[in-house]
């Protein structure tokens, strides 16, 4: 390749970025950073004081404007210390002690006529999401210069959102793939009203516990029956309801009905796409949360204290009974977060023991193992995991590992999700090298892993 040709990509990429970053100016154009999306004037439920297992904390916008109260992202969505925040982090700080050649994959080619296309390497993809609990998070910051002063630089725009946790690491997020924190923020503020802020308008969130002891919330508890067994504790039902008086909607023949959860008893799937609701009242209602575009429930999540959380999938759901659970966590429930520690045995025999990075991402036991089972995902704190078995584990079927707890539970999960082939493998920190052992994940036989001084767990019912 000549000069001319790369000036010419150069020219290319950097016109590609400029309208990129047009259009993204455009966008910020259209929202106004300084005001609120909607304001309720304050009334006796901003006034009121909230229980500590409710989100709270104080954010402040790029105008300056700070409120403080109770907090409910996305304005119906997670609303208790115990649900996951979730983002795509911005980078992989630990690619850089992966060998260069470990950074590539051999791309598949085809060919047509005698000419053979994609064929090469290129480099693997280290994309990891980040998947924490609220409780976990000490404050989130959008960060990042803004694009008219990035412009007038003539410096690319690299914007981020900043999560600092309880274990005082951070990590940066991808601003424009930022999950849970475009989807806004609704504030219980006194003096404000109830607010609802859009990402584009919030600087910062900080999370802490409130000063006051109010009502213990009514959260959604019950018990999810599947074939393969049952699954108690607090629920968010098609991942996003969790308090009694959130509704659950539905279609019949009538048309739309919606209901409010503490009416309902329990729910039981009639079949592929109905579900039988049973009222407290004794009433029986049929209804589909399937809609027009095909779209229906997404699953049920279940913070059940042996595993951390479940979701069970439409697929696997087989009935739902509610029963009373209590308030749940609160803030200071949530330990900070230890380094993941534990040893490493290769299918060679090698023992490898220290400080784990496992899949090139997850190094603090607050982190999860996320893997599948009969159409149940687990996502499982690594702080409750006590091996993780992947050769000749006793009861394993072809194409599961074995995942034992501290509890001494086994778990056989599917070799998909983190346990399956795009995992990049583990860096194990050895007390006295200079830099971490690299293991591939085809390579590794089985992880043992230490037990924290702290954890938490899910509440139970109470």
């Amino acid at each position: 390749m000549d000069k001319t040709t790369i000036a010419g990509g150069t020219a290319l990429l950097a016109l590609v970025a400029l309208v990129l970053t047009q259009g993204y100016r455009v966008f910020e154009r259209d929202v106004e950073p300084t005001a609120a999306a909607s304001v309720t004037t304050p009334s006796e439920e901003t006034a009121v004081e909230y229980h500590p297992s409710f989100l709270y904390g104080r954010v402040t916008t790029y105008g300056g404007t700070t409120y403080e109260g109770r907090l409910r992202w996305g304005g119906e969505e997670e609303t208790f210390w115990d649900n996951y925040f979730n983002g795509v982090k911005d980078e992989n700080p630990w690619a850089a002690y992966l060998p260069p050649a470990e950074l590539t994959e051999k791309r598949r080619s085809f060919e047509i006529f005698g000419f053979k296309f994609f064929s090469g390497e290129r480099q693997i993809n280290l994309d990891r999401p980040l998947m924490v609990r609220y409780g976990d998070i000490v404050r989130i910051e959008a960060h990042g210069e803004g694009i008219d002063a990035a412009l007038e630089r003539g410096i690319n725009y690299d914007p981020i959102v900043r999560v600092k946790l309880k274990s005082d690491a951070t990590v940066n997020l991808d601003r424009l793939s930022a999950g849970d924190f475009d989807d806004g923020v609704r504030v219980w503020d006194p003096r404000h009203g109830i607010v609802d802020l859009g990402p584009r308008q919030i600087r910062t969130i900080e999370l802490f516990s409130p000063a006051g002891h109010g009502n213990v919330p009514n959260r959604l508890h019950g018990s999810v029956h599947t074939q393969q067994g049952s699954f108690t504790g607090f629920i968010q039902w098609n991942r996003v309801q969790t308090v009694g008086t959130d509704e659950l909607v539905g279609y019949d023949s009538d048309g739309r009905h919606s209901l409010r959860f503490d009416a309902i008893r329990s729910i039981a799937r009639n079949s592929r796409n109905n579900m039988l609701i049973t009222l407290l009242d004794g009433r029986t209602i049929e209804l589909t949360e399937r809609y027009g575009d095909g779209n229906g429930n997404k699953g049920t999540y279940v913070d059940d204290p042996r595993y951390g959380r479940v979701l069970v999938s439409w697929d696997a759901f087989e009935r739902l009974d509610f029963s009373p659970g209590g308030s749940g966590p609160t803030y200071d429930s949530f330990p900070p977060g230890e380094p993941i520690t534990g040893t490493v045995t290769t299918g060679a025999g090698r023992r490898l023991t220290g400080r784990l990075v496992f899949d090139l991402d997850e190094s603090e036991t607050i982190e999860t193992l996320d893997a599948p089972a009969h159409g149940v995902d687990y996502t499982i704190p690594f702080g409750y995991v006590a091996s993780i078995a992947l050769a000749g584990c006793e009861g394993c079927t072809a194409g599961t590992a074995g995942v034992t707890l501290h509890s001494g539970e086994v778990l056989h999960l599917e070799h998909t999700g983190d346990l399956g082939n795009s995992n990049a493998g583990l860096l194990v920190f050895v007390d006295g090298l200079e830099h971490p052992e690299y293991v591939p994940w085809a390579d590794v036989k089985q992880i043992d892993l230490d037990r924290p001084s702290a954890m938490y767990v899910p509440f139970s019912s109470r």
